[in-house]
């Protein structure tokens, strides 16, 4: 199972709204408004890093609200 964290900036007041429809997407664990140059952070799980692609871009990148997104695929992650 390979394991993404994807940090997103949203329009100015939407952080709470995007992470909260966020949470309802199949393969994402967690999704949390967060300080800092981003606003929300999510964490995505799925069968491969293609999968993790086409969740991302075919799910989140489309929301209303999100300006960006940067995807980071976890290298080595302990359960």
């Amino acid at each position: 199972m390979q394991r993404a964290y994807v940090l997103i900036e949203t329009v100015g007041g939407k952080s709470q709204e995007v992470a909260d429809t966020l949470r309802k997407i199949p393969g994402i664990v967690a999704s949390d408004v967060v300080t800092g140059p981003y606003d929300v952070m999510l964490v995505a799980q799925g069968a491969d890093a293609t999968a993790i692609g086409r969740l991302v871009l075919n799910e989140v990148r489309g929301l209303p609200g999100i300006t960006k997104t940067l995807t980071l695929l976890a290298v080595e992650t302990v359960e």
